[in-house]
């Protein structure tokens, strides 16, 4: 639905809450392999986080990411606005520009509500609302399949 950036942060994010949740900062070699990324690119992403203020970064030992405590919750849309922009919520479902409510494309009013819905629901939920309910166990969000061998 979203793009592997916005993906990555999302799991990235909730990953790093977990963890700060247990009084600890993961690194980048952490958190790519927990949220099965590729290291590099997980980098960027996190310092990106950074450098949008929804996320700290302290280097060395004892160093990791973390979030500012005296800061309130922060909203999935507001991640994927800052990495998407606004058309997760806006645009067209076959991505035409030209798509509008005067010149609506062929499922413009079925994928309507769909949009809204996803809009609700990324509104309604927190990086710290899904970390909350992962160490509640309700979550499967960063839990990987076991295999049977």
């Amino acid at each position: 639905m979203f793009n592997k950036e916005t993906e990555y942060a999302l799991r990235g994010l909730v990953y790093v809450q977990i963890q700060q949740l247990k009084g600890l900062k993961p690194g980048i070699i952490e958190i790519a392999k927990e949220i099965d990324a590729p290291l590099f690119y997980t980098g960027k992403i996190m310092q990106r986080l950074v450098k949008m203020g929804f996320l700290l970064s302290t280097k060395g030992k004892g160093g990791g990411f973390y979030f500012d405590l005296n800061k309130e919750d922060l909203p999935l849309k507001t991640v994927i606005q800052a990495i998407e922009g606004g058309k997760a919520y806006s645009g067209c479902g076959f991505g035409l520009n030209s798509c509008n409510e005067d010149q609506p494309c062929s499922l413009h009013e079925q994928y309507a509500p769909i949009r809204d819905a996803i809009n609700k629901l990324v509104s309604l939920n927190s990086v710290q609302s899904l970390a909350r309910d992962y160490n509640d166990g309700d979550d499967i969000l960063l839990k990987r399949e076991k295999t049977i061998d």
